[in-house]
């Protein structure tokens, strides 16, 4: 007759294999987050392909306000008006993830942009983001921070392009200028990451059970997750050099966070900025 193993050997034992377990599940979770982030890095250059293309034209339609030697800052309600018709018309931009769209003098202060309350009006938006400076011959884009204190989800990078609006003489008569911030973008990524995984979900016969998951774009200064993200997953990436480990080439590893095993995948977006990229977090 065998004798019962001690309570000691079987709970170590236990532990052993939930250890085992977890660490497999967080493996199969990261695979198919490299998976995920992949599908995730094509869409971000299909949204800012929808900015370098839909800026040109819509330029080119604000020319009318430069007519005759016209001044825009003489007429700030005729600017919004033709903002507005801009992003309405030009297919592109009126798709776009864009949260604002300004006119700008050819210094690159900003005379008024699309909404309806504007704080930018005034701004020297070179001093913000030096990239604008060269604006003036062609579209350019590039980051910086908007000044102010940071927004109740913690500090963020805004992304702009800007574009010159052209005189009937060929010469730069105003700046067309665009953006988002960074975690107004991974809202926007993990929406449309939400729909796939629940397209997934339904098609395998399990419609609406989901896994954990995070979506954040990352650069140098730190990662910028979607809005109800926990700060400790936030910080975790922060911390997880992803600048670093994704220098190669996509990233995919785990994370362990709070006790909760997590698959992560990373993979750079050269077309947004560079040395910046989009990361997710997901727990099955």
């Amino acid at each position: 007759m065998d004798r019962p193993l001690p309570i000691a050997v079987v709970v170590a034992a236990a532990l052993a294999t939930g250890l085992t377990g977890c660490k497999d599940q967080a493996k199969e979770s990261a695979a198919r987050a490299a998976r995920d982030v992949a599908t995730t890095a094509q869409l971000v250059d299909k949204d800012v392909g929808e900015i370098e293309r839909g800026l040109p034209e819509g330029a080119k339609l604000l020319s009318a306000l430069l007519a005759d030697g016209a001044d825009p800052r003489q007429d700030m309600a005729g600017v919004r008006k033709a903002l507005l018709r801009v992003r309405r018309d030009v297919v592109d931009l009126l798709v776009a993830k864009s949260t604002f769209f300004a006119l700008a003098d050819p210094s690159g202060v900003a005379i008024r942009n699309d909404l309806e309350e504007d704080v930018m009006a005034g701004q020297n938006l070179v001093a913000v983001f030096p990239v604008l400076s060269r604006a003036r011959d062609g579209y350019v884009t590039g980051t910086g921070t908007f000044p102010g204190p940071p927004s109740k989800n913690g500090p963020d990078v805004d992304w702009v392009a800007g574009m010159p609006v052209r005189r009937a003489d060929g010469t730069t008569g105003a700046l067309l200028v665009t953006g988002w911030s960074y975690r107004y973008f991974a809202r926007h990524l993990q929406e449309v990451y939400k729909t796939r995984l629940l397209e997934e979900s339904k098609a395998a016969g399990y419609e609406g059970k989901l896994p954990v998951y995070y979506v954040a774009v990352f650069d140098r200064t730190g990662a910028y997750p979607a809005p109800m993200t926990p700060i400790v997953d936030e910080q975790a990436l922060a911390s997880d050099d992803l600048v670093a480990k994704t220098a190669g080439g996509p990233f995919e590893g785990t994370l362990t966070i709070t006790d909760r095993a997590f698959g992560v995948a990373a993979a750079r977006t050269p077309r947004l900025a560079p040395d910046t990229g989009v990361v997710i977090l997901r727990s099955d």
